[in-house]
């Protein structure tokens, strides 16, 4: 009896994001065109439809002005041209290279803005769409705020399909910063050409600035027009912070030089039984 194809690993989109960010882009190796593949395969059961008539937002960092004679130029929402893709003209985004726009969109006014980076003071255009026809899109989300990790060996196919799938919800979550390496798009951006290249019309991924927000990103720029645009002024940025990593602390030496040093676990036991305490340790930085 025939095997059903599975993940190789759980660790499965990790690996493939590491090849293609660092090692090779252009001429995938067979482990990253199998996990493709299986990525497609898997895809099916995540399908979802946006019917046509179905309103979106799409947000810029932009305005339009006009000239009172009276009182000088005065802000306005951005012109419809600002407001859509040029055609054969975009940056890198998460499911498009640089010079192939895709058309992004989220289910709110508040997602669209946040996820353009509006700072105290922006002006931000609101436009909104509507699809012209059916959409047919494969389904990223992940709410579950799990990021499944195995340590002791491969688990279950059905428990690798699940980690991988979550893994790739947070990649196409998580933006990359403007002036980090934009290679941090690159598996995302071949993710989506692979579901493109398989029929599909775009993907429903999360969002990192609320739960249970949507974003649409559709791969054709004309499959939405715009109905109506309107103009936001950011008023205020709540930054919500937490420390993920031990701290270092600087340590000098007699001699004058310097050394980074921090608090890292050295061995874990059971709480009933012997347990190596945190130690500190030089910075490998």
């Amino acid at each position: 009896m025939r095997e059903e194809p599975a993940f190789a690993s759980w660790r499965s989109y990790w690996n493939f994001a590491r090849e293609v960010s660092h090692q090779r882009r252009y001429l995938l190796s067979s482990s990253s065109r199998a996990f493709l593949d299986e990525l497609i395969r898997t895809s099916e059961k995540r399908q979802s439809r946006l019917p046509a008539g179905h309103r979106l937002c799409r947000a810029q960092v932009a305005h339009g002005e006009l000239d009172d004679p009276d009182v000088g130029p005065l802000p306005r929402p951005a012109p419809p041209a600002r407001m859509v893709p040029l055609p054969y003209s975009a940056s890198d985004g998460r499911a498009n290279p640089r010079g192939i726009p895709c058309l992004y969109m989220a289910d709110d006014r508040h997602t669209a803005i946040a996820e353009v980076r509006p700072w105290i003071g922006s002006l931000v255009s609101v436009a909104i769409m509507r699809t012209l026809k059916d959409q047919r899109l494969v389904d990223v989300r992940d709410d579950s705020g799990r990021q499944p990790i195995y340590l002791e060996g491969e688990p279950s196919p059905d428990e690798r399909e699940a980690a991988v799938w979550s893994h790739v919800a947070r990649a196409f979550r998580e933006p990359v910063l403007r002036e980090d390496n934009r290679a941090g798009y690159a598996s995302t951006q071949i993710i989506a050409e692979a579901f493109r290249n398989h029929g599909y019309d775009g993907i429903a991924y999360g969002s990192a600035f609320g739960e249970g927000r949507t974003n649409i990103v559709l791969f054709d720029i004309g499959a939405a027009e715009l109905e109506a645009c309107e103009l936001h002024e950011i008023k205020n940025v709540q930054l919500i912070h937490e420390e993920t990593e031990n701290p270092y602390f600087v340590q000098k030496a007699g001699d004058g030089t310097t050394s980074l040093v921090r608090n890292v676990i050295t061995a874990i036991g059971p709480i009933d039984g012997p347990m190596t305490p945190l130690t500190s340790e030089p910075d490998a930085s």
